[in-house]
């Protein structure tokens, strides 16, 4: 008897990885979709994932989460089991733990292959670690590249779908947790103003050691509670306003989350972890 092969498609809640589960739906009917939890995302990130799940026709297996929330692993457990320590871009435990782990732990020793969210006109590795997973079990599909779909392609096919692009995307380019250390000083400020609670919740996270000097925060060199001054706030929406206004002059027929991509990027475009962003 042959064995089995497993066809399984990580989602973050972004548009690549949406846009591959609408293009392989119907390529690959026994396809098995997941989204690693972290217990931290956005609303706006599961909502749109529940209406994902409806079209795909399937349900999304939710990982680190279970019926009994005593026993998730979610962020706050790592946290704990970390000490305290913040992740960062130089320490990514968070992806380790709340993405690859529980993802190798769901494939198990099945053979099985893994479709990734790679675009064509993408320049990027998808099993580099801390990219996904280095099991030899498991084999890297890459549909977009092969097939030459570029992200013009991605947004037609969230069109086309009827499903559109996650509400997040108005003020933010990128998924993850609400306060992902990769995101930008002006998606900070769109969290202070769309989801003032988790501002606060993620600033609570954020320490300084009276004895040391030493200080932990989500953003290098600025903690959420000096961003968060009116007087920043101002800088911060002036400038990216500012730098949205010249790409828009610049090329203006192009799509309003495409120009906010860019000037983000021309801010910091450090690459975030591929399973948390894609």
């Amino acid at each position: 008897m042959a064995e089995k092969i497993r066809h399984v498609l990580g989602l973050s809640g972004g548009k690549d990885s949406s846009a591959l589960a609408v293009y392989m739906r119907d390529r690959v009917p026994e396809m098995e979709y997941f989204f690693s939890d972290t217990g931290k995302e956005l609303q706006e990130t599961y909502d749109f994932l529940d209406r994902l799940e409806a079209f795909l026709g399937k349900p999304i297996v939710r990982l680190n989460m279970n019926a009994d929330a005593n026993s998730n692993r979610d962020f706050d457990h790592w946290l704990t089991v970390y000490g305290g320590l913040l992740p960062s871009s130089q320490i990514r435990w968070c992806t380790v733990n709340l993405k690859i782990r529980p993802f190798e732990e769901y494939i198990g020793e099945d053979h099985a292959y893994h479709y990734i969210a790679i675009r064509a006109d993408e320049d990027r590795i998808g099993y580099k670690p801390p990219s996904i997973s280095s099991l030899r079990n498991i084999e890297p599909k890459y549909p977009f590249k092969e097939d030459g779909i570029t992200k013009e392609d991605v947004y037609r096919i969230l069109e086309e779908s009827g499903l559109g692009l996650p509400d997040y995307y108005k003020w933010r380019t990128r998924s993850g947790c609400y306060f992902c250390f990769f995101q930008r000083k002006s998606e900070w400020v769109g969290l202070l103003e769309q989801h003032p609670d988790l501002f606060e919740l993620a600033k609570g996270y954020e320490k300084f050691n009276p004895e040391t000097g030493e200080r932990f925060t989500w953003c290098q060199g600025e903690s959420l509670e000096e961003l968060s001054q009116p007087e920043r706030i101002a800088e911060i929406k002036a400038n990216t306003e500012k730098a949205m206004a010249s790409k828009k002059a610049d090329k203006p027929n192009r799509r309003l989350i495409e120009i906010l991509t860019d000037v983000l990027d021309d801010e910091d475009d450090e690459e975030p972890c591929l399973p948390c962003h894609k």
